[in-house]
């Protein structure tokens, strides 16, 4: 039986990998947060390690709070960037297999066309930075590695803008939201199958990868959808960037291309608005 450890386990990814591990009876995991397992801590996981046999880790621990990294640079890098080469380490000196979650925020968002994973990372914030330093401290330490970068990730866990929408819209009759930034929402149970995916069918193709749900929409477009399926009378005002103002500059545009992850690893990519119909 192979024994997966997913840090970050109080966050909203690991709690849809924990749903769709009920589906894996012959998989074994260990969920553990910061009080049981804390990644910036060398000598911590190294001896978690030492201590078990983990075939894979699955690294959702990350310091996400994008506009507080800007003040918080410290804590972002340690967790984001030396927690991910911690984790490296440790795998590699045990022989497991690392799937490391990462961000769109890598890039600038100056494209008009999907990224491609040979595209060159540009971040224009704190978080961003620290995620594609942690994706290089990985990659220059170990070579059986996965590296996953999504975008929009929202559930029925945690913190996320459809559930912020949710219960906004339970309060006003009228919501201004963004419309020139332009992604792809993303349900985070479709993420949680594909790292279920990998570790399942013992893939080997390891390597940077792209996943999110297909399509692409601006934060209007996906607040509206929220409302419309979610039957709430809730008029949603489109608004520039420059009415919002925030700490961190966020890309305006970052679409992702998964030809890769579908060519190389055969999975199966859902529109968005099919996810979400999903969800709900």
């Amino acid at each position: 039986m192979k024994t997966i450890l997913v840090t970050g386990g109080s966050g909203q990814l690991a709690a849809c990998i924990k749903e769709v591990a009920n589906d894996f009876s012959d998989l074994s995991f260990i969920f553990t947060d910061v009080d049981t397992l804390d990644i910036t801590n060398k000598e911590n996981v190294i001896n978690y390690f030492e201590a078990r046999k983990i075939d894979f880790c699955i690294n959702c621990a990350a310091y996400t709070a994008v506009d507080k990294a800007e003040s918080e640079e410290k804590l972002a890098k340690a967790i984001n960037t030396y927690g991910a080469k911690n984790l490296a380490e440790a795998c590699k000196e045990n022989n497991s297999v690392l799937i490391q979650v990462s961000t769109d925020f890598v890039f600038d968002g100056k494209k008009t066309e999907p990224y491609n994973e040979k595209d060159g990372t540009a971040p224009l914030n704190i978080y961003g930075s620290t995620k594609r330093d942690g994706e290089i401290a990985i990659s220059s330490t170990m070579k059986e590695y996965f590296i996953l970068r999504t975008a929009w990730l929202y559930s029925e866990y945690g913190n996320n803008f459809l559930k912020t929408m949710l219960r906004l819209g339970s309060e006003r009759k009228e919501l201004n939201v963004v419309c020139n930034k332009i992604g792809t929402p993303t349900y985070a149970k479709d993420l949680a199958k594909v790292l279920i995916k990998i570790i399942s069918e013992d893939i080997k193709e390891f390597g940077l990868y792209h996943f999110s749900n297909e399509g692409q929409a601006s934060w209007s477009d996906f607040a509206k959808a929220i409302f419309e399926e979610s039957d709430k009378n809730v008029k949603v005002i489109p608004i520039p960037t420059s009415e919002y103002p925030t700490a961190a500059e966020r890309p305006m545009y970052s679409v992702l291309d998964k030809s890769k992850i579908k060519i190389l690893l055969g999975v199966k990519t859902l529109h968005w608005t099919h996810s979400l119909n999903d969800f709900f």
